[in-house]
């Protein structure tokens, strides 16, 4: 997502402007991204990942037969 945009100045002025600046914030607000939780590990070592690499060989082993 760029964010340079963000660092940038500009002038609003008059009531019009502030009211469409305010609505334009709230909302994006609204639209939020829904949190999806995931289920994660850190693999810290070679052996952890030559396990993950194992099953991981395993599982698309398996698919490749369907």
């Amino acid at each position: 997502m760029a964010t340079s945009s963000i660092t940038k100045n500009f002038v609003i002025s008059g009531k019009e402007q502030v009211e469409m600046f305010v609505n334009a914030i709230e909302e994006s607000a609204k639209n939020r991204p829904v949190h999806i939780p995931v289920a994660a590990s850190e693999i810290t070592d070679d052996a952890e990942l030559l396990e993950f690499m194992r099953m991981r060989k395993k599982a698309n082993d398996r698919k490749k037969q369907i």
